[in-house]
């Protein structure tokens, strides 16, 4: 990837629209597994799925239909939203569907509070615009890994990206994917300090059958930085770098 300024700020402008925007994370207040069934949802104690905030008495919430049902019996459907994840408004909410495993939550998202964020970011370094080899694992691997929030979950492995730095060997594995490009979750020594400490997130780019792009000046937070609601996972022990980079999104 050729240093582009331009298109660091454009990237970085993304990032604060997609954060800041209405299915974004700073407006996410509540997180609740649905049983199984219609559920009745509010901030009732009487209610299936107990929220935090909001009228007594919501709705009602079929998860297998992916429906609710207002108070005055208006069956609404959720539909598919650019995140993945089935979306509804019932106001002053956007509801999700999240599904994790086998368990579906509901995410709940107040539109009424602010989303406003500063974004901070080390000074562009070019020599972490790294052109990585990218290899194919023999065998597809499945692997368990930790999540802040949440359980253990299961990834399957394929790839992973290699390269030199300050003479020694670097390996990351390719643990996610973003629509068709791999995502690696990594922490180093910035971790915890500079940056968040569980983790930070990094796309891969110009992807080729044996090179990658990794630019770490787009090392970016996970969901978990900014809200208690987000389940995120956390790197795999691979990807805990025993050096300082000081590139990408921080504090």
């Amino acid at each position: 990837m050729t240093p582009d300024p331009m298109a660091l700020t454009a990237w970085k402008a993304d990032r604060l629209r997609a954060l800041t925007a209405e299915d974004g994370w700073l407006n996410l207040c509540d997180r609740v597994e649905i049983p199984p069934g219609p559920q009745s949802v509010g901030s009732g104690a009487q209610n299936g799925v107990v929220i935090a905030t909001g009228p007594k008495v919501l709705g009602v919430i079929d998860a297998a239909a992916q429906s609710f049902t207002l108070p005055d019996g208006t069956r609404l459907d959720f539909a598919a939203s650019a995140g993945g994840f089935a979306q509804l408004r019932v106001a002053p909410f956007l509801l999700e569907l999240h599904v994790v495993g086998a368990q579906t939550a509901l995410r709940l998202r107040d539109l009424r509070l602010p989303r406003q964020a500063d974004l901070q970011y080390f000074p562009y370094r070019p020599e972490w615009v790294i052109r990585a080899d990218w290899q194919a694992l023999p065998q597809p691997q499945t692997k368990s890994i930790g999540q802040k929030g949440g359980a253990e979950t299961e990834v399957q492995l394929t790839h992973f990206a290699a390269f030199q730095h300050l003479g020694q060997p670097v390996t990351l594995l390719a643990t996610h994917w973003k629509g068709d490009k791999p995502m690696f979750v990594i922490r180093d020594q910035t971790s915890g300090t500079e940056t968040y400490a569980a983790s930070r997130f990094l796309i891969g780019e110009e992807i080729t059958q044996g090179a990658i792009t990794l630019d770490f000046n787009r090392a970016f937070h996970p969901p978990c930085s900014f809200t208690d609601f987000a389940i995120c996972p956390l790197p795999p022990r691979e990807n805990i770098l025993p050096f300082r980079i000081e590139a990408g999104e921080r504090f």
